[in-house]
This record gives structure tokens, C-alpha cells and sequence, in this order.
């Protein structure tokens, strides 16, 4: 096989992806709030995971799946996958709703 018949497999295959870009969760077993400014984008799985006949593992071919991309806002994140032709859709983070309450409404 020809080197660009290669490359040319790789580019077509490279715009079939698509991805997600969503802002990181706050971790719930801690209380602090590192990172959760940041924009992620994560591309979406082509192929199902299957497990390994031999150890039973979940698996797949799907390498993509590996990659996340750090980005400080979702316009960068969204620029990065229109360069490079990745069909990408955001996920925007809802408002975050304060349940206020004193601490004697626990015995009421």
C-alpha cells in the first residue's frame, strides 16, 4: 500500500470523529474547587467495548478514546475542533443552586 493512500484513510477517518467539550465536574469527595475552571475535550467512542476473551477485560480498538484536551475556555476547545475538522458539540455546565439553610433546620 501506497504512504498517502495511508494518509488519506487517516484524514477521512480523523473527520469522521466527533466529540464532546464540556467543563470538568467538581469532585464530590473533596471540597476544593481545583480545576474545574478548565474545558475538556473528549472524543466520542466509534466502537463498542467488548470483553477480552482471554482476562475478561472491557476493551476496545478505539484509541481515540484515550485522548482529553485541556483547554482554559470552551471557545479554545471549540476553535481546536473546527482547525482541525472535528465535528465537536459543547455541553454547557448548569447554574450551580445554593440550598441555604442553618444548621438547626437538620432537628426541626
Amino acid at each position: 500500500m501506497r504512504p498517502y493512500l495511508i494518509w488519506s484513510a487517516i484524514v477521512c477517518k480523523r473527520e469522521a470523529m466527533s466529540a464532546r467539550i464540556f467543563q470538568r465536574p467538581k469532585n464530590a469527595m473533596q471540597s476544593g474547587k481545583a480545576r474545574t475552571s478548565e474545558w475538556l475535550l473528549e472524543f466520542e467512542p466509534a466502537e463498542a467495548r467488548k470483553a477480552d476473551p482471554l482476562m475478561g477485560w472491557a476493551g476496545s480498538g478505539d484509541t481515540q478514546a484515550q485522548v482529553v484536551l485541556t483547554f482554559a475556555s470552551a471557545d479554545e476547545a471549540q476553535a481546536y475542533a473546527e482547525k482541525y475538522g472535528i465535528a465537536a458539540h459543547v455541553i454547557h455546565t448548569p447554574p450551580k443552586r445554593l440550598k441555604l439553610q442553618s444548621y438547626a433546620d437538620n432537628f426541626r
